[in-house]
């Protein structure tokens, strides 16, 4: 009897412990989902900029001019009044329907708080004019690398601008994990553009 009583009792705490485990899981995915590579930075800004391109709209085809195809060159930019507080901007591009995950084409940051655009053709330097500075791609190089996908159907590129309370006190050829690490807890807004293109 006191055998079968301590088996019982085993088997209730197993359950308990499985349970207690997987309402941890519940609890902590949600903020994994969040907070993944291809995902904005929204927390604690809010998607209040507005990012425009004189060379496509939002989710328009993004001429072959700006890609590998091309002379794969950025495209011209624009953004509209930031938040007061604004003390520089980052932007990142990215690939999130690239075969291997989220492919990162572009990493800026430090851009001036007065900017409000970037012209075509942004030299692709570690250290640009102004104190801007280039982060590493996924292709393990600073500045900009156009859409290059593969065969078939169109990828979506996302130009994402985020507002920031500070200068990011990061060097050149950072990757994006750190830039991203770096904005937490100083985004004021950011705002996204989307372009497609397919091979």
């Amino acid at each position: 009897m006191v055998c079968g009583r301590f088996g019982v009792h085993v088997a209730r705490l197993r359950q308990t412990t499985w349970l207690l485990v997987l309402i941890g899981l519940l609890v902590l995915l949600p903020a994994a989902c969040q907070s993944g590579d291809g995902t904005p930075l929204e927390e604690p800004g809010e998607m209040t900029l507005s990012i425009t391109s004189p060379a496509f709209g939002d989710g328009d085809e993004i001429p072959a001019k700006y890609t590998c195809q091309g002379e794969d060159v950025s495209p011209p930019l624009a953004w509209d009044e930031p938040p007061a507080g604004t003390r520089s901007f980052a932007m990142i591009m990215d690939d999130p329907d690239a075969p291997g995950g989220t492919y990162t084409h572009w990493i800026m940051f430090n851009l001036p708080a007065d900017s409000r655009q970037l012209a075509e053709a942004v030299p692709v330097q570690a250290e640009l004019t102004g104190g801007a500075l280039h982060g590493e791609n996924s292709a393990g190089r600073t500045g900009y690398s156009g859409p290059c996908p593969p065969a078939g159907r169109a990828h979506r590129y996302q130009f994402t601008l985020y507002a920031l309370s500070q200068v990011l006190d990061l060097k050149a050829g950072v990757t994006k994990s750190q830039v991203r690490d770096a904005m937490l807890g100083h985004i004021l807004a950011w705002g996204q553009l989307t372009g497609t293109y397919r091979r």
